[in-house]
């Protein structure tokens, strides 16, 4: 190698090892500090969200939300501490704060949709419309709820399907709650000439008789209408959501089988036809 280039190299060398001690010289006390700062503001971060976690917790705040308040809590404090640790090494946070904010109204027109389901999600774990394990109706659709997210709501039905319900298709819909039960309506048509009454009171024995149904929800038999086949007779009772059809075949087949112990039938639909030669 050639001298002028060794000298060329060494010079090289010798000014970056220069910068490099300048700047440790310079700016060693504010890394340091820097490092000392952003290190306290992890721990204080952990702290507060902990903290809130408890307080959730003691008033009996729904899991979820907890926990969303807790991390979002965290990761403000953190944010704000690394603000504070660039200031601290003397670069300007101001086209930063510019730029994010540019890039958060870009994210957040682009995930409209998902931000208008978690801020739906908030709304369902503070005003709790319903809770894991009631029977709810909303948008065209039934289930036991399963789970409650911030971007959705999970329920499952009697056939064990999955059903996710995006949040904001919940809010601000009519919501039909249940609880753990569901109605079973049926009809079923008798004689006019039979004694109405006695009948009604064998249906009620029998639906009251089923190990299925609701006992603390009132069973209901009545006269419905009428029509050309008889006396249409009502029914209204509630049994599981989980075993919906179950305990409806059950119930109907008791009711059927006490019907016909008391030798009551039940009239068909008559047609006359005649015949022109």
């Amino acid at each position: 190698m050639d001298q002028p280039n060794l000298d060329l190299e060494l010079a090289q060398l010798q000014n970056a090892y220069s910068l490099i001690t300048e700047f440790l010289v310079q700016y060693s006390f504010q890394l340091v500090g820097a490092l000392l700062i952003f290190l306290t503001g992890l721990w204080v971060a952990s702290k507060v969200a902990n903290l809130v976690t408890r307080l959730f917790e003691k008033h009996e705040i729904d899991i979820t939300l907890s926990n969303f308040t807790s991390n979002l809590v965290r990761i403000i404090i953190i944010v704000m501490v690394a603000v504070i640790c660039l200031g601290k090494l003397g670069i300007s946070v101001t086209p930063m704060v510019a730029a994010i904010g540019a890039a958060s109204l870009g994210a957040g027109l682009a995930l409209q949709g998902m931000l208008s389901n978690y801020a739906a999600g908030v709304t369902i774990i503070v005003t709790r419309p319903f809770v894991v394990g009631n029977t709810i109706e909303v948008s065209g659709v039934n289930g036991v709820v399963s789970l409650i997210k911030l971007g959705q709501t999970i329920l499952t039905n009697e056939e064990g399907e999955q059903i996710s319900i995006p949040n904001k298709l919940i809010i601000g819909e009519i919501l039909h709650n249940s609880f753990e039960y569901k109605l079973v309506e049926n009809t079923l048509n008798i004689d006019y000439q039979a004694d109405t009454a006695a009948i009604i009171t064998i249906i009620e024995q029998a639906i009251s008789q089923s190990d299925n149904v609701n006992k603390d929800q009132k069973i209901l038999v009545g006269i419905n209408g009428f029509n050309s086949i008889g006396i249409e007779l009502g029914m209204r009772y509630w049994v599981p959501t989980e075993h919906y059809f179950q305990a409806k075949y059950q119930t109907n087949q008791q009711v059927m089988l006490a019907l016909k112990q008391a030798r009551i039938t039940i009239p068909c639909p008559v047609r006359e036809i005649q015949i022109q030669h």
